[in-house]
């Protein structure tokens, strides 16, 4: 269960990066174009590890599946940043979070023939997972439009499919081999972003994409990002076929750390971040927490 550790240390570095992300979107960072753009550049560092990782050149095939796997990773996030900046998050996240994991449980099936399939604990510990990390993610207030609700699916199985194409990447290659085919991938898909009109005005025309300040907090926290995703392949990586889905439905614990940081931000520096905290959100939130808590020791024992 070494698989289950790593995921969750991995969820605790993503929350974190994902309350930089929200900032950069709002402001500092036009759109989602430039963002991905960015992103997938950035895979051109992985290239530093190719004298650990390449100590065997995988097959022609299996080298188009890595590649084709790291573009589909950067198509993911690009719908998912164009999600978060045109919707509120909590009418995002919660569909992702429910989505996913079965999206991934579904490929799972169709591409192992059937022959992947979880035991009556192992489906009920995903439930309490799935349903943990909607409810937390949940706000009643915010309605939900047909417009988010496509955006969120189609994130949902762009990121579904690169789970699932990444794990019989490392079924195949050892890991660091394929981390970085894959990176590569991402570097290719980020080029492409290049002949967007988006991107050229950015990168060309205006000078203020990246003022200093924000430079240094974007990269900062695409380390940080990329730490996390390393240990989220690492994840990948260990974890059983069959239990793949189950990387997905623990992203719950991600927002678990996100209330932590929030409540503690929003009490100590409220002129950085303001959250509304009421009676009801904490019962709502310690409930959802309880479901995943069910949900681990479900899975764990």
């Amino acid at each position: 269960m070494l698989w289950i550790i790593i995921a969750i240390i991995s969820y605790l570095l993503f929350a974190v990066v994902a309350l930089v992300d929200k900032y950069l979107l709002r402001g500092p960072i036009p759109g989602p174009h430039i963002y991905s753009f960015y992103v997938g550049i950035f895979g051109i560092f992985t290239l530093a590890l190719i004298p650990f990782g390449f100590l065997s050149v995988p097959g022609f095939e299996q080298i188009v599946l890595a590649l084709f796997a790291g573009a589909v990773s950067i198509f993911a996030l690009f719908v998912f940043y164009s999600a978060l900046q045109r919707f509120e998050v909590s009418r995002v996240v919660p569909a992702i979070g429910g989505i996913l994991p079965l999206f991934t449980l579904v490929l799972v099936f169709i591409f192992s023939r059937g022959k992947e399939a979880l035991g009556f604990f192992e489906i009920l510990a995903f439930i309490f997972l799935i349903s943990g990390t909607v409810l937390i993610t949940l706000k009643k207030e915010k309605s939900i439009t047909l417009k988010s609700i496509q955006l969120s699916v189609l994130a949902a199985f762009l990121f579904s499919l690169t789970f699932v194409l990444s794990k019989f990447v490392y079924i195949s290659q050892p890991f660091w081999s394929g981390f970085i085919w894959m990176r590569i991938g991402g570097l290719l898909a980020g080029v492409c972003f290049l002949f967007t009109k988006q991107v050229r005005i950015e990168l060309f025309t205006k000078k203020t994409s990246f003022k200093q300040k924000t430079a240094k907090i974007f990269l900062g926290n695409q380390v940080l990002g990329g730490s996390a995703f390393i240990l989220q392949n690492w994840a990948i990586a260990l974890v059983p076929l069959g239990f793949l889905a189950f990387v997905n439905a623990l992203e719950g614990i991600k927002y678990v750390f996100l209330l932590i940081f929030i409540i503690f931000l929003s009490s100590m520096f409220p002129q950085v971040l303001k959250e509304e905290i009421s009676r009801k959100i904490i019962f709502q939130k310690l409930l959802a927490i309880l479901l995943i808590i069910i949900g681990l020791i479900l899975l764990a024992f």
